[in-house]
């Protein structure tokens, strides 16, 4: 049966089961990006400090808005808090320029990127400041408790509706549970079916938090980094398992692979440049997969994860 596109959050508010992804989309292509998944129908977009293209962003927006397509009120605007900015007076000045970079008064959620507190860079010095500024990350001393403190106070002052976490793992969710005044709405993980983390999930979920899926397509959106355990993995698009149960449901491998996440009451957010694929990506919850086809696919895990520091040759083991 047909899945809801919306989903309520323990905030109160709706969240689109499907948005749009802004990880890696270039700068001069990223406001046409957002205007043209508008028009096709996309509400939600997942921003970030780190991919640097939240002023772009904010323009897609604009123009979407002044052409009367769609009204703020509409769309759901996700950011994230850097590392960088974790100590409790950096996270609502951060929090501000970043809504200013997206012409916007409040984002609809706003999580904490990565359980990594790192040494505060200045935005008028390096911005954004990524993981390391010379050759060796500088760490602070700042908690999860303080972040989590000042990520609530942008809820108290209205500049985020709802607040969630990402890239953090059950034990890090138990504790932070426990002193939480706002619980967090949203866990956001790497998810695809070579890591599939059904405790994980099965934990947050029982915790009443929604789980979004980022990189749902696996090795496909790490190639670029040159990581051998992403160059060495077989492509999820040539999986004959994802292939035999896509040509038996008339539907792309895309879409298998990410109704196999929605029909788990997971949110996506993929992206395309292709009129098409934002079609086919939005068409992920008017059909339903077999329970032995969600089997087979989840039968592929290989605890793989790309999306590690220590991927990208940074001694950051926080998985």
């Amino acid at each position: 049966m047909p899945t809801p596109a919306t989903i309520k959050l323990n905030s109160g508010y709706d969240m689109p089961r499907v948005g749009f992804g802004l990880w890696k989309v270039a700068n001069d292509t990223c406001a046409d990006q957002v205007y043209n998944a508008i028009k096709a129908g996309y509400r939600l977009f997942d921003g970030a400090c780190d991919y640097g293209n939240e002023v772009e962003a904010g323009q897609g927006v604009a123009r979407a808005i002044k052409e009367g397509i769609v009204k703020r009120e509409e769309l759901f605007i996700v950011s994230k808090l850097w590392n960088t900015f974790h100590e409790g007076d950096k996270v609502e000045p951060i929090a501000r320029k970043q809504l200013a970079d997206w012409g916007v008064d409040y984002f609809d959620l706003y999580y904490i990127h990565f359980p990594v507190s790192l040494k505060y860079v200045d935005p008028s010095v390096k911005y954004p400041p990524g993981w390391s500024q010379g050759n060796e990350i500088e760490f602070s001393n700042a908690t999860i408790q303080e972040t989590w403190t000042a990520m609530e106070s942008l809820v108290d002052k209205k500049l985020a509706r709802s607040i969630g976490i990402s890239n953090f793992n059950s034990q890090l969710i138990m504790d932070l549970l426990r002193y939480a005044r706002i619980r967090p709405a949203v866990l956001q993980i790497e998810h695809h079916p070579y890591l599939v983390q059904p405790r994980l999930i099965e934990y947050v979920q029982k915790e009443g938090l929604r789980v979004t899926a980022y990189s749902s397509f696996g090795p496909l959106s790490f190639l670029e980094f040159h990581m051998e355990n992403a160059d060495n993995c077989p492509r999820l698009f040539d999986s004959p398992v994802v292939q035999q149960i896509a040509a038996k449901h008339g539907k792309s491998a895309a879409q298998v692979l990410l109704r196999w996440s929605t029909q788990q009451d997971i949110s996506v957010i993929p992206k395309s440049d292709k009129p098409y694929r934002l079609a086919e990506n939005l068409n992920v919850l008017e059909w339903d997969l077999e329970e032995a086809d969600i089997k087979a696919i989840s039968a592929l895990d290989k605890n793989l994860r790309f999306n590690d520091p220590l991927n990208y040759g940074m001694y950051v083991p926080i998985f």
